[in-house]
């Protein structure tokens, strides 16, 4: 049984929902942000040093990092919606992987900070959106040759992407004038495992 350590409105979402999708078993401990801050409690720091979810507990082991623990779960489904055969679909899955946390998510991180500081915030927001802007133009492109980040079939991939552009729609308009990542979200969330991941997760502000 795979534990997860689920943060309310945050990465851990993608967790529940790869997990349903792969129909493996596993528990859900809640957690919910602080009200004034939106940081997680401090209970989370009993299960991981750097207090933050998502984290899981599986045979002994605590895994943290969505990467790391999609790569884990989906070794533990023997690759179900792992790398796809097909060398270039490979390599595309690997590079949305990481390019989910790696390049898309710091920006729409950083434009979040910024609309909580006083007097200069807004100012250098705008500086930022050009810059979330390239990616979310460079996601539409891809998506536009293809029905799915890695190729014909959806993948860990997919789930990895949904959370940048789930919080990319919220902050920085991504669906406006960008019909392939609006009809990609549109069919990610009519997936029945993905709202059942709703349900076993809570409230989330991004569905």
């Amino acid at each position: 049984m795979i534990l997860v350590h689920h943060l309310e409105n945050s990465r851990s979402q993608r967790i529940l929902w790869l997990l349903e999708e792969l129909g493996l078993p596993y528990e859900v401990k809640r957690y919910e942000r602080n009200k004034q801050t939106m940081l997680a409690p401090p209970e989370l720091k009993k299960v991981h040093p750097l207090g933050k979810s998502p984290v899981i507990e599986h045979d002994g082991r605590v895994i943290a990092e969505t990467g790391a623990i999609i790569e884990y779960i989906v070794e533990l489904a023997d690759g179900r919606l792992g790398a796809p055969a097909h060398r270039e679909d490979a390599l595309r899955y690997r590079h949305f992987l990481h390019y989910a946390e790696g390049s898309l998510m710091p920006p729409l991180l950083l434009k979040l900070v910024l609309a909580r500081v006083p007097l200069f915030g807004k100012t250098a927001q705008r500086k930022i959106k050009p810059m979330i802007d390239v990616h979310l133009d460079y996601v539409e492109s891809e998506l536009a040759r293809r029905p799915w980040f890695a190729g014909q079939e959806m993948t860990a991939a997919d789930i990895m992407m949904s959370f940048p552009l789930e919080a990319a729609v919220a902050r920085a308009g991504a669906t406006e004038g960008r019909p392939h990542i609006a009809a990609w979200l549109e069919e990610i969330h009519a997936r029945p495992a993905y709202r059942k991941a709703l349900e076993v997760g809570g409230p989330y502000a991004y569905a």
